[in-house]
C-alpha cells in the first residue's frame, strides 16, 4: 500500500489508534519506572488524581476505537462522500483529544458531553454514505 492511497479519514484512524498510548504516556511520565513495569497494572491501581484519570482516558480511548474504525471502513465501502467523511473523522479525532484533556483535568460534565458528541459523530459517519 502506498501512503498516497490513504484518505484523511484513514489517517484519522491511524491517529486515533495512537491516542490511547498518548494518554498512557501522560499517566506514566515522571512516575513510572523500570520496577513498575514488572507489574504495571498494580502501579496503575495505586494511582490517584490526574494520573488515574489519564489511565482511565487510555482505557476509554481503546474502548471507543472499534466503533470509529468500523464506521470509517463501512463509510468507505459504501462510497461515502470523501470530503464529508474526512471532516467527520477529523472532528472525531479532535473531540477525542479534547476528551482526554478534560478527563485528565477532572471536568466530568464536559467530558461526558464531549464523549456523547464523539459517539454521535461515529453514528453520523455510518450514515454519511450516499
Amino acid at each position: 500500500m502506498t501512503l498516497s492511497l490513504l484518505t484523511i479519514a484513514y489517517w484519522c484512524v491511524f491517529i486515533a489508534c495512537g491516542l490511547p498510548y498518548l494518554a498512557a504516556w501522560i499517566a506514566k511520565v515522571g512516575s513510572f519506572g523500570p520496577r513498575d513495569n514488572v507489574q504495571p497494572r498494580e502501579w496503575a491501581a495505586k494511582q490517584s488524581g490526574w494520573r488515574a484519570r489519564a489511565n482511565s482516558a487510555q482505557a476509554n480511548s481503546f474502548e471507543g476505537l472499534p466503533l470509529f474504525i468500523g464506521a470509517v471502513i463501512i463509510a468507505h465501502q459504501l462510497g461515502a462522500a470523501q470530503a464529508r467523511l474526512d471532516m467527520l473523522a477529523a472532528a472525531y479525532v479532535v473531540l477525542r483529544v479534547i476528551y482526554i484533556a478534560v478527563y485528565i483535568k477532572g471536568i466530568g460534565s464536559v467530558r461526558s458531553a464531549v464523549w456523547a458528541i464523539g459517539f454521535l459523530v461515529n453514528i453520523a459517519i455510518l450514515f454519511v454514505a450516499r
